[in-house]
Formats: structure tokens, sequence, C-alpha cells
């Protein structure tokens, strides 16, 4: 049985947009820039080079395409038919080795591969979708045991509401209005109560900042915003 814990607005809004995905003065010029900050991030924790990758909610394949850039085997799922197609569209152009993409759910993803990869990502995702609980389990299903699980996504608070929703969409123009909605925002105790619930360990966390004078990003403690986690699946003891 197919499970699709989406919201088809969502897909909507970024499938009319996919065609902008690789245009790093687009729509996604945040994407662009943030992406380097946390590849490294990823690769400090756990190298991505020889991996096997998942990348949850891939979209248009930014993530994806520089794990396989560093020698992962990745595989990049969302249910955007469109975000998907441009992704494939980029790896042939760019002629990207070691990735691949996919249109099925996190959830249909662990069913059929449990504990099959060392990393798995998901990435501003989770405020996206109606149930991120599920997309939580699903990602501690598919990782191995001792493997890495990353999620980022957006605090709950006002802070949260006045920069990403209200300066980031209506006042910098760095996201398209509508992009979020603030009842979506997961606060970090939230999610760290999925994560354990899914069997994960807590390991650590980062804020993202930006600053619109010098339009720079970078990491920090702050994770009143922008925030990223890093959990991984306890071993399997002898």
């Amino acid at each position: 049985m197919t499970t699709i814990n989406a919201d088809p607005a969502e897909l909507a809004k970024f499938s009319d947009l996919a065609h902008r995905w690789w245009d790093p003065e687009s729509e996604f010029r945040p994407l662009h820039q943030i992406n380097p900050l946390r590849l490294d991030w990823i690769a400090k924790l756990s190298p991505v080079a020889g991996a096997k990758a998942l990348d949850v909610g891939c979209g248009g394949g930014i993530l994806s395409d520089a794990m396989a850039r560093q020698g992962a085997q990745v595989t990049g799922i969302d249910l955007s038919t469109k975000a998907l197609k441009v992704a494939q569209l980029h790896a042939m152009e760019a002629q990207t080795q070691g990735v691949q993409y996919r249109e099925i759910s996190a959830e249909d993803m662990a069913a059929e591969q449990p504990g099959a990869f060392d990393v798995v990502t998901c990435m501003e995702m989770l405020e996206h979708v109606p149930d991120p609980g599920s997309v939580v389990r699903a990602c501690a299903s598919l990782v191995k045991p001792g493997g890495w699980v990353f999620f980022s996504t957006l605090n709950r608070n006002p802070k949260s509401f006045l920069f990403a929703i209200v300066g980031a969409e209506y006042i910098l123009n760095l996201l398209p209005k509508g992009t979020h909605e603030f009842a979506k925002f997961i606060r970090p105790s939230e999610l760290a109560q999925a994560c354990r619930q899914a069997g994960l360990d807590w390991h650590s966390q980062r804020g993202l900042q930006y600053n619109p004078l010098t339009r720079r990003y970078w990491l920090n403690g702050d994770t009143s915003v922008n925030y990223m986690v890093a959990c991984r699946k306890p071993p399997v003891s002898a």
C-alpha cells in the first residue's frame, strides 16, 4: 500500500517553481548558498565519501548532487514529479556520477529498504508535511545501526515568524510568499522527542544565521530560527 504523507498544495507550490531549482539567483538562491555549509557539517560528523546516502525530500537535487560529488552513492526521493525530472536532467547535464532519483515516499522507501543507508538526510522538508513524526520514523528505519540521520527545519516562536516569514518572504524577498506556514514549524524539543520515540540518539544541533546586509549565511549555536540536527541510530550490541 502506497503511503502519501504529503500536502497536495505544498507539492504544487514546489512543482510550479521546479524549472528554476538550479538557477542560483532564483527563489532557490538560499538553498544554493547554505548547501556548502550543511554539507560540510554533515561530512564532518559522517564522511560521505563511499557512503550509501538517502536524501529524503530531495527536490531538485541540490544536496543529493553535492553528496554524490563527494563520493557518496546517493538516492534522492521526493513526491514532486517535476522537481525529480529537474534533478535527473541536471545530473545528466553535469555528468554527476553516483546519484539516482525516485518518486517514492519516505514511508514506502522504509518498508522497501529498511536499514539500507549509512546516511539519511531530510532537509527543509518536515515543516511541509502533514505528519512530520511519520517521516522521522521512516528515516530512523532507513538508516543502518550506527548510521547518521540529519534533519533541518524551522523553530516555532515569535522570532522565527518575524525572520522566516515576514522578513524572508515579505521584506527581503529571499523566498516566495507563502513558502512557509508558521503553524507547521517545529520546536527542537518536539523534534528531539520524535527522534527519541523513533529510536534515534540526539547527537548535536546547529543554528543557521543570515546577514541581509552582507547576504552571508553561517552556522552557530543559535537555533531560534533555522536549525539542523544530527542523530545516530544506536549500533547493534554484541
